[in-house]
């Protein structure tokens, strides 16, 4: 049986980091009206905050990147040397040098980011900053109340679900039946928080002849995209570049979507059989990039022939997409639990009963070369 305290009831505590009292404000004010969420401190730089989280043992931090006396890298820094646990989410300028550290932050094990609005209402600045903060806070309560509440439970009345390697078989009914041994043109990616370094340890073991291309929807802003881009192509073996209208799809390189636009695959002309087009289409699932408009297209355009990953992230975008690309002939991965920051993506695929394989990050890239060879 369940331990008898509600643990629902308690508080997400978080410290508020940042060195201008207006975003100290702002944000405190944005997290205190969450329900379920109470601010308990602020600081003024990393330093400081890191007297403040000994002091009050937070759940959560948000860490502004430039700060007086210690950055918040440094202080990303000193809470990994010193094994902190408290889940940290970046607040970055929205510019090219925040996007390069906000990566390199999220490399140092930051959860999440949300970009500093740049406008001049205040009010439709707050607005913006609460609908980022929002679902971030709503995926950290529920990942606390899931561990309080296994805490709760007794080994006896307790036993932690067994994650299957693979899924029972699908009841959706193809509209096509392609061939088994039928070559594989493209593998389309959908992924979000916890992306950046999934894809860090997913694309580097791909070959430089990977036989196709491969597309990808990384939930992210602009700018941000194309510094992702930057640092994964100096990891891998194959290319990384981020997508641009009309470029050909080729093999042995990775394309993905600009931060605030939608990318997705069509015919292409000449030599090339497929092309990116690049739009300003409106958001899906409340994001601009969206892993079903690309899985969508993909599904139009080729048919059974291309393979569906989906990966790390919370909300369920990509699962209408994936159950076009199923229905189509199409073979699905999802990421497992366990190795995903956030099990929300993956999970509302598999519930949708359109993925034919869950798989650990370790193992994907290596079922992904199966399929394609």
């Amino acid at each position: 049986m369940l331990n008898q305290k509600n643990t629902s009831q308690q508080p997400l505590r978080v410290l508020v980091v940042d060195d201008t009292v207006l975003y100290r404000t702002v944000v405190s004010e944005i997290l205190n009206a969450i329900p379920g969420v109470e601010v308990v401190g602020t600081a003024s730089n990393g330093e400081i905050a890191l007297a403040k989280i000994a002091e009050l043992t937070p759940d959560l931090i948000t860490l502004d990147i430039e700060m007086p006396v210690m950055d918040g890298l440094t202080t990303l820094k000193r809470l990994r040397e010193n094994k902190t646990k408290v889940v940290v989410v970046m607040v970055s300028a929205h510019t090219r040098q925040g996007a390069a550290i906000t990566l390199e932050a999220l490399q140092l094990g930051a959860y999440d980011f949300i970009t500093k609005p740049d406008g001049n209402d205040p009010q439709k600045n707050c607005e913006i900053m609460t609908s980022k903060f929002r679902p971030i806070i709503h995926a950290v309560m529920t990942q606390k109340i899931l561990r309080q509440t296994i805490q709760g439970m007794t080994t006896e009345t307790f036993e932690a679900p067994k994650l299957a390697s693979s899924i029972a078989p699908l009841d959706i009914k193809p509209l096509f039946s392609p061939s088994h041994n039928e070559r594989i043109e493209v593998v389309a990616i959908g992924i979000s928080t916890g992306g950046p370094n999934a894809l860090a340890d997913l694309l580097p073991c791909l070959p430089a002849d990977f036989p196709v291309p491969i597309v990808i929807v990384q939930h992210m802003p602009k700018l941000f995209t194309g510094a992702l881009a930057e640092s994964l192509n100096n990891k891998c073996s194959i290319r990384v570049l981020e997508g641009t209208s009309g470029l050909p799809l080729e093999a042995a390189t990775a394309y993905l979507a600009p931060g605030g636009r939608q990318m997705r695959v069509a015919n292409g002309n000449g030599a090339s059989q497929y092309c990116l087009e690049i739009t300003d289409d409106p958001p899906e699932n409340h994001c601009q990039p969206s892993a079903d408009y690309l899985f969508r297209s993909v599904a139009s355009v080729c048919l059974g022939k291309s393979i569906g990953v989906i990966m790390t992230g919370m909300g369920c975008d990509g699962t209408l997409g994936l159950r076009l690309m199923k229905r189509r002939g199409a073979y699905v991965i999802a990421q497992d639990q366990a190795s995903c920051v956030v099990y929300g993506m993956p999970m509302e695929a598999v519930k949708a009963g359109v993925v034919d394989v869950v798989l650990p990050l370790v193992e994907i890239a290596e079922e992904i070369m199966r399929r394609v060879k």
